[in-house]
């Protein structure tokens, strides 16, 4: 599942953090899954996670011994909206081909 289409015009590190938190929104997701699962190195990671904290785009929780990160619940498209389950549109597609 991806973040909701408002939220993907961002930097692609954090389109790919959030995307990978919403997949896993119940649960959360530590620094080290979220490294594995991004794909970035831990620099651009930690710039993509202090971006989207200072946003109000993620939660994060330190609960017993471990650094949970969940997404907020604005950025998680809701399951029975059909809208925001179908592939990127036209022009996000033309976006992620210019690199915009």
């Amino acid at each position: 599942m991806q973040a909701k289409r408002e939220y993907r015009d961002r930097d692609g590190t954090q389109v790919a953090v959030l995307d990978a938190l919403v997949d896993r929104s119940e649960e959360g997701m530590t620094v080290f899954e979220l490294r594995s699962g991004v794909e970035t190195d831990i620099d651009d990671l930690e710039a993509a996670l202090a971006d989207l904290k200072e946003a109000g785009l993620i939660t994060v929780e330190n609960d017993d011994d471990q650094m949970r990160i969940y997404p907020d619940e604005r950025v998680v498209p809701s399951p029975d909206r059909e809208e925001e389950n179908d592939s990127p549109s036209f022009f996000e597609q033309l976006r992620e081909k210019l690199g915009l």
